[in-house]
């Protein structure tokens, strides 16, 4: 056992030193994961492409759902009379992004299994909202969605040239929130 684990130790060590950060320009790199917002949990996929070395652009993909009960006990209406009536409201938020980042690797000298980026985020929500309220039974959804900006910072660590985990920081005018996933590059 003592011999594995020095050997997966060694395997480990040989693998991130030989890590390399910098996307390059021409190259592709797929961010995929989930996080923590405002809106429920996001779920994300995105596709960004090495501009220059320092520069990347990008698209991302992302759905969330989120749900809201409230418990009204018992309410009187023009129209009648509610007991214990619970109203669950389903709001589900498809989002596409596209992004611009600038990576400070070589202006920080940071190591070369780092990668640390900020930038900004332009996009359309596109979101509905349901209910299963038995008293409302005309409300058949309503839907609100729009433009939305947002700029972000972020981090990936490359445990290999191609395989990495993130974590990106971002806020704007629709969603804040905290994304970690896995990066690959091709």
């Amino acid at each position: 056992m003592k011999k594995f684990l020095f050997l997966a130790g060694l395997f480990m060590a040989a693998a991130t030193a030989s890590a390399q950060a910098d996307l390059g320009k021409g190259n592709l790199q797929l961010n995929a994961g989930a996080g923590i917002s405002g809106w429920g949990i996001p779920v994300y996929v995105g596709l960004d492409y090495g501009v220059t070395n320092e520069i990347t652009v990008g698209a991302e993909l992302s759905y969330r759902h989120d749900s809201t009960t409230y418990d009204f006990g018992r309410i009187e209406f023009p129209y009648g009379r509610i007991s214990g009536e619970k109203i669950t409201y389903s709001h589900n938020v498809f989002g596409i992004f596209t992004n611009g980042n600038y990576h400070f690797n070589r202006l920080l000298r940071l190591p070369r299994q780092l990668d640390l980026y900020a930038g900004a985020s332009l996009g359309f929500f596109f979101a509905s909202t349901s209910t299963s309220s038995n008293w409302d039974r005309e409300y058949t959804g309503d839907s609100y969605s729009g433009f939305s900006a947002a700029l972000q910072t972020g981090a990936r660590y490359f445990f290999t040239d191609n395989f990495g985990v993130n974590l990106e920081l971002s806020g704007g005018v629709l969603t804040s929130g905290l994304k970690a996933g896995i990066t690959y590059k091709f």
